[in-house]
């Protein structure tokens, strides 16, 4: 067989939401392309009569909560806080830097943080978090825990026993990152975290990306966010991945970590102390992680998990450029964080725009942005191993073959891949075809690793038809049906025949990926269902049913064992030398001379450069934004949270005196239009003069 170099896999959201037709009505023309639905159909579900059941299934609920959420042996409560600090808070001028309380006491339901003394142990040892919730590790692979705060850099846990751990070295193409992310947390997305949402659909406007609901919490944001935060993943989340035989976690986190601006509804810097304590809980257990820049201003791709349904307004319409400059101060603040020593190796690769809608940006322009991010970012680290993380580039569904030449021999760069069946709308319910279809992935992945570099596969799961409830989004139904899903989503009636065929799914994706994340480590339960819908992309649920392996080393040759890559090779090994090479000059300008966004969203009509250099721009005059540092032991040493002090230059903000459009709804309006008016594109460039 031939290598198929090709990447099928698309989004794991649909085609944006009809909630806006005339605003954008032509993204339906999209659907082939990333799954279709009824646009503003009302999804069908199946209705319960049993109301003691649910009055049941609440109190339970509570339980569980107030015993934080833990599933290990003798939970305990201690009441003793830890010590608090402030956040710091941002606007125009930024923040001081200080310590941040690593989330917040007195959320209902949630015990109090403590502070756990210096411990180490294995398999069947005893564990404290830092919410005094005790637990029996359980890891058959070797690994250990352990934790020092006094000295909290000097000790680090080792995942299993061939995993190195935070205090040996990472080697590239020896060791396999086999992972998994951490999605619905810090972003929440509504088919992850339903019942987040389901409280707010009886409401007007309802709740259908974290945007609308942090305007449903309204006054209750602050605690309701805390308290989803505080739960949904814990410690102990990152004990069982560990004890998975799973090295690396990707996490997800959306621009409100840093800041907020334009009367944006996000809960801004709460879930910055939330990825503070998955460091801690990183290095406890030996993981590494993936920081995943997921939610960006004016929204990369009009999907919910980018934070907000709709237009797409990043280096794209009227508004793009300007937030492009945010995102890349964002992404600024959180490297410089990262790159701190005893941080830095915890956190070794960030990944810098989550799945841009390609279709709708251009390939030129996004990776105008790649390239002018990698200098600008690369500019503050400096070059080399030990300077800044490994930035991640997504491939914008396009494929790494489409990116052969783009930036090659940059100093540490990685192409992450998302390949999904599940929305491609071919579906076919043969499992074998199935899995020949994923194993056929691996012959691309290996090319471009011995080609170009670094290939992560950042996303995927063992989906390959679009069951589960809001997969598409909130009130866009399955394309499979409604009524041919059931049969998939009620996991409880799975038998060992079907789930033999899952774990073949997960086995060949494994296997043909390499260097992996499953989406997503787990799906919360429904309320209105009464259970965990989407089971195909739920990891810990598999685990525990029997259709993820209890070993995911077992993965390997996969797919030539069972015939379905025949030719294929394996990577030897060996990546690219890292070093400043050809290929850099192809999109060295900046601004783009091209920029998409006159007209519907998705018109072909662009910008040219005249247009380009009148649109609303920020300058670099603001104090940088330092990120908080968690709270600590007296007798700790930690940094300050900038780790390159020769990086002196001011902070984008806006320009005083000029008004800004809506960075969320500023497409361009073509000149005469009659059917769509949009923002239209400045006559000058405002100096608030």
């Amino acid at each position: 067989m031939e290598k198929d170099n090709s990447l099928q896999g698309l989004p794991r959201e649909g085609a944006l939401h009809e909630r806006y037709p005339d605003e954008y009505p032509s993204y339906d023309s999209d659907r082939n392309l990333y799954g279709s639905g009824s646009p503003g159909a009302t999804p069908q579900r199946r209705k319960k009569s049993k109301r003691w059941l649910w009055i049941l299934l609440g109190v339970l609920a509570v339980l569980a909560i107030g015993l934080g959420v833990g599933l290990g042996v003798g939970l305990t409560r201690n009441k003793k806080s830890a010590d608090s600090g402030s956040s710091g808070s941002s606007g125009n001028g930024g923040n001081a830097p200080g310590p941040a309380a690593s989330g917040s006491d007195n959320i209902p339901g949630v015990p109090d943080q403590v502070s756990p003394g210096a411990g180490s142990g294995g398999d069947g040892s005893f564990v404290t978090t830092d919410r005094g919730v005790n637990f029996t590790y359980v890891n058959k692979f070797g690994g250990k825990w352990a934790q020092d705060p006094d000295n909290p850099y000097s000790v680090s846990g080792q995942a299993q026993s061939w995993t190195p751990s935070l205090l040996e070295e990472w080697k590239w193409g020896t060791d396999h990152i086999r992972g998994v992310n951490l999605g619905g947390w810090l972003v929440t997305e509504p088919f992850i975290v339903p019942a987040l949402y389901e409280k707010y659909q009886n409401v007007t406007p309802n709740a259908f990306d974290e945007y609308t609901l942090s305007q449903c919490m309204g006054e209750n944001l602050a605690v309701e966010m805390e308290q989803h935060y505080a739960t949904f993943i814990t410690e102990q989340d990152f004990a069982e991945i560990a004890g998975a035989g799973l090295n690396w976690v990707r996490i997800p986190i959306g621009y409100w970590a840093v800041d907020t601006e334009f009367g944006e509804p996000f809960l801004k810097g709460v879930s910055w102390t939330y990825f503070l304590k998955a460091i801690d809980w990183a290095r406890k257990y030996g993981l590494r992680i993936v920081m995943d820049f997921h939610g960006l201003p004016g929204s990369q791709n009009g999907w919910n998990h980018s934070g907000k349904v709709g237009p797409i307004n990043w280096m794209h319409g009227v508004m793009g450029i300007a937030n492009a400059q945010r995102s890349l101060e964002y992404m600024r603040s959180m490297i410089q964080y990262i790159s701190q020593p005893g941080i830095k190796e915890v956190v070794p690769v960030f990944g810098l725009v989550n799945e841009v809608l390609s279709s709708a940006v251009g390939q030129g322009t996004m990776g105008t942005f790649y390239y002018h991010a990698y200098q600008t970012l690369r500019n503050m680290t400096g070059y080399g191993e030990g300077n800044g993380p490994i930035l991640a580039v997504h491939d914008g569904f396009l494929g790494p073959k489409e990116w052969p030449a783009f930036l090659n021999g940059a100093d540490r760069l990685a192409m992450d891949q998302h390949p999904y069946l599940a929305f491609n709308e071919a579906y076919t319910d043969s499992m074998t075809a199935n899995a020949q279809s994923v194993c056929a992935w691996g012959g691309g992945t290996n090319d471009t690793q011995t080609e170009w570099g670094i290939v992560l596969g950042g996303e995927w799961s063992i989906a390959w038809n679009d069951c589960g409830k809001w997969l598409n989004g909130v009130a866009s139904p399955p394309t499979y049906g409604a009524n041919a899903c059931v049969r998939y989503d009620e996991w409880m009636n799975y038998n060992e025949t079907f789930k033999a065929d899952l774990m073949n799914m997960a086995m060949a994706t494994m296997d043909s990926l390499q260097n992996w994340f499953f989406w997503t480590w787990k799906i919360g339960n429904s309320t209105e269902l009464g259970y965990a819908s989407s089971p195909f992309w739920h990891y810990q649920l598999g685990l525990k049913e029997g259709w993820m392996p209890k070993d995911p080393r077992a993965a390997g040759g996969f797919c030539q064992a069972h015939g379905y890559c025949p030719g294929c090779s394996q990577f030897a090994g060996t990546f690219p030398a890292s070093a400043i090479g050809k290929g850099l000059e192809v999109f060295g300008h900046w601004p783009p001379t091209a920029l998409g966004g006159i007209g519907a969203p998705s018109a072909s009509q662009t910008m040219n450069a005249a247009q380009i250099s009148l649109l609303p721009t920020l300058t670099q005059t603001g104090k940088p934004i330092t990120m908080p540092t968690p709270t600590h032991a007296a007798k700790a040493t930690i940094g300050n949270g900038w780790a390159f002090p020769s990086d002196t230059v001011g902070r984008y903000v806006t320009v005083a005196g000029c008004s800004y459009p809506d960075e969320y709804y500023a497409a361009a309006g073509t000149a005469g239009a009659t059917t769509w008016t949009g923002v239209p594109i400045p006559t000058a460039v405002c100096t608030g003069a």
